[in-house]
């Protein structure tokens, strides 16, 4: 698939017989070949070892026939004998040695090999020429896989279009995958003969992914590139049904998190309820630091939710979460509001309150409060019929205190108070007696109906 340089795909399962409860399918490309040489048992040993459910190999034919595991049609690169697979008899061939002495190997050695290791499967290239030689390399290779039993155990990825239609003639239920450089060579007579598209990361998007997924095709993605972390960061937030990789214990990490998590789709309009900016991650799994932080009081669109290791993310732009705690939803926003940047009073009979690491996974205990004493409040979440407050300590129930207001806000407090529903109204709030009556406490709720509140009002101290 891949030349010289690493490359990238994204494979996809397409019978039950293939499926994986993980989000993805980590596919080591042609083994672990940063640290064993390519397309060798030792590099493929590797890539297993380290998590890789899949290793991707390319096969050439010989000058008699057989097919050869090899990436290059000519073994310079891998061996320093300038040979070209196809002008030679494999017994020749195999004389050839890689650099960790090990040989060239064909399909038959390999499934040999690993006909007896259940967990080792493999996506295998065809490498075919323009005009589609070698025209007998799917039929070789379907007999071998019968002959070995390895119908569970293989995929089949090519450029070639012909050779995906032979494999579908051949053996139907293998998955095949139409490997594309460019977006003109997806058609419906593409979809005729391969389960998904492998494309160039440089072309895909999330648009991309959703229609094909719509066309019940699995979606590859492949390019030229060197993985980093960035990369990754970009690579898991995309709708992916595999990753083929040149470092397989690194997309095992990532599989082990991405599965360990759990999404939740939504379409939703989230209230940062929080006096402070919070920090933005580019994904759950590896939180590195966004640049943007998501703005105090501001609203966002939010996507989806993702919990991972007692931590729930809101996914708010293209590659940018946020920790929800302090982050509510509709008309829980509304009412978050009217508590953010007010001071907390423990009541009396609470004695002694403990605050939490978090509010909708509460599981470590960061700190206590003092009864009678008052503490500002920097965030607030609604967690079902629970009010929580974030203080300085930590984060508790708002049921322990008393929620204290500026004199000089506490008609404007409760005109808006009085236009929540009445499930989502705190009902410990105290709001000290009297306030003058200024336009500029008006903005920017309606000011006749805000009016004709104030005329109604009596300015006494009451506890909601």
């Amino acid at each position: 698939m891949s030349q010289q340089h690493s490359r990238w795909g994204l494979v996809i399962l397409t019978s039950l017989c293939f499926w994986f409860l993980t989000g993805f399918t980590v596919v080591a490309h042609r083994g672990d070949p940063i640290n064993a040489p390519e397309e060798t048992f030792q590099s493929i040993d590797m890539a297993f070892s380290e998590g890789a459910n899949y290793v991707e190999l390319d096969l050439h034919e010989s000058q008699d026939g057989v097919l050869v595991i090899s990436h290059d049609r000519n073994l310079k690169r891998v061996t320093g004998i300038d040979a070209i697979v196809s002008q030679y008899p494999f017994t020749k061939l195999s004389q050839l040695r890689l650099s960790n002495d090990e040989p060239l190997h064909s399909v038959n050695q390999l499934f040999e090999h690993y006909q007896n290791n259940p967990h080792a499967k493999f996506l295998i290239e065809t490498k075919k020429t323009k005009k589609g030689n070698p025209q007998d390399m799917e039929a070789k290779l379907v007999a071998l896989i019968q002959q070995y039993h390895m119908q569970d155990r293989v995929m089949v990825h090519s450029f070639s279009l012909a050779s995906l239609q032979n494999m579908q003639r051949l053996m139907p239920q293998i998955p095949r995958i139409f490997i594309v450089g460019s977006l003109k060579r997806i058609s419906f007579e593409s979809f005729k003969y391969a389960d998904g598209i492998n494309i160039s990361s440089a072309l895909v998007t999330p648009t991309i992914i959703k229609q094909l997924h719509y066309l019940h095709q699995k979606v590859f993605v492949w390019n030229e590139m060197s993985e980093n972390q960035a990369t990754w960061n970009w690579l898991i937030n995309l709708n992916v049904d595999g990753v083929v990789t040149n470092y397989p214990a690194l997309g095992r990490h990532y599989q082990t998190a991405q599965d360990q998590a759990v999404h939740e789709d939504l379409a939703a309009i989230g209230q940062v309820n929080n006096t402070q900016n919070l920090p933005t991650v580019e994904n759950p799994y590896a939180p590195n630091l966004h640049k943007s932080p998501a703005k105090a009081g501001h609203t966002y669109h939010i996507t989806q939710a993702v919990t991972l290791d007692d931590q729930t993310y809101y996914q708010i732009g293209t590659n940018r979460f946020v920790v929800s705690d302090s982050i509510n939803l509709g008309e829980t926003a509304q009412a978050a509001t009217l508590l953010v940047g007010k001071t907390a009073q423990i009541k009396p009979t609470a004695a002694i309150v403990s605050t939490w690491n978090s509010p909708l996974h509460p599981t470590q205990i960061t700190g206590y409060l003092s009864a009678d004493t008052q503490y500002p409040i920097h965030g607030v979440r609604y967690v079902g019929n629970q009010v929580w407050l974030q203080v300085a300590q930590g984060w508790f129930k708002s049921r322990q205190a008393l929620i204290d207001f500026n004199p000089n806000q506490s008609l404007l407090l409760a005109y808006c108070y009085r236009q929540l529903p009445q499930q989502l109204r705190p009902t410990n709030l105290r709001i000290s007696p009297l306030l003058p009556l200024k336009s500029s406490n008006l903005h920017p709720i309606n000011e006749p109906a805000f009016t004709q509140f104030a005329r109604s009002w009596q300015p006494i101290t009451i506890k909601f």
